[in-house]
């Protein structure tokens, strides 16, 4: 993105009505050429307005991120890489040579190609949401990996509730994140590396934050923002630098205890525990009742005759 392109957003981010020729005098450039920019800002998913008689606006004030203040919480704990686009965040972490010494944390305001599970689409309308990935080397090979996906969600809903802990945040096995019944955020972990060896492990995590139901026109599921459930308290900067935390801090334990060091924190927020699921995977179809998760992180599924173990598939709440 050019830098009249960032100037311009920062003048645009209040929400507020501002005039063609104010906004030109500021870029110094033309009416026309205001006009021309503000339609390239639709590419990166803006809800933008054009008022008559006053001009241009946001339908809703801009949340940018404060690099400086993230950057100061992770210290020297890891090194971040920020952008205002990319195409995805765990794509770009991935094209970082390895194995790193320390972990590397990629985050955006936009992401043109943003990932979810099994290739789906992640939107990433500019600074609406949280588009983050953490990079790390780990040794010992793929098999102590195994729960990683429910360590970040359970790591990254602590983190939300102890910024609110009215927030009730609960995580459907394996990778959603969800409130009321409705997905606030997901987790897509990428893995490079040998089987036995050293493992180039990429953890990307994306959080619904604020926005409009234009921009979210092509999701097909029920979904939410923080912006909304928090009622007030939402800050875009410090629920990014919380999650990056709690991640730096939660490496070295799952390094040493793997899933069995986090279970019981999986346990708090464990949203299908005791429920009637439906689980898929391929063209096969498992109906039963939830019963926990094991050590290495599979679902236990009661299906009548006996208790199931899954690694994989997606689970649905909803059996009618």
């Amino acid at each position: 993105m050019k830098e009249a392109d960032q100037t311009l957003i920062r003048l645009l981010s209040d929400g507020k009505s501002h005039s063609g020729s104010e906004l030109g005098d500021r870029l110094g450039i033309s009416r026309a050429a205001v006009w021309k920019r503000i339609q390239r800002l639709e590419q990166f998913g803006l809800a933008l307005e054009s008022i008559k008689g006053k001009g241009y606006r946001l339908r809703q004030p801009l949340q940018l991120l404060d690099v400086d203040r993230m950057a100061e919480n992770v210290a020297e704990r890891a090194r971040l890489h920020y952008s205002w686009v990319t195409d995805s965040t765990n794509a770009d972490a991935l094209a970082l040579p390895g194995p790193v010494s320390i972990p590397h944390l990629f985050i955006s305001e936009c992401q043109l190609s943003g990932r979810g599970r099994r290739g789906r689409q992640w939107q990433s309308p500019f600074a609406a949401n949280i588009y983050l990935s953490l990079r790390y080397s780990a040794a010992g090979g793929f098999s102590t990996l195994g729960g990683l996906s429910l360590v970040v969600g359970a790591v990254v809903a602590d983190a939300l509730v102890a910024l609110d802990p009215c927030l009730p945040v609960t995580i459907k096995w394996p990778n959603d994140l969800v409130i009321n019944g409705s997905k606030v955020g997901g987790i897509l972990i990428e893995l490079a590396g040998e089987m036995d060896g050293q493992v180039d492990v990429v953890i990307g995590i994306g959080m619904n934050g604020a926005m409009t139901s234009s921009q979210a026109a092509d999701i097909d599921q029920r979904w939410t923002g923080l912006a909304g459930e928090m009622q007030g308290n939402y800050d875009r900067t410090a629920i990014a630098a919380a999650i990056l935390d709690a991640l730096l801090d939660a490496l070295p334990l799952f390094s040493e205890k793997g899933f069995a060091g986090f279970s019981a924190l999986y346990a708090r927020f464990d949203g299908v525990l005791g429920r009637k699921v439906r689980v898929i995977s391929g063209d096969n179809e498992l109906i039963g009742m939830a019963c926990g998760v094991t050590d290495e992180g599979a679902l236990k599924v009661d299906d009548g005759t006996q208790v199931r173990e899954l690694f994989g598939g997606e689970v649905s709440l909803r059996l009618q």
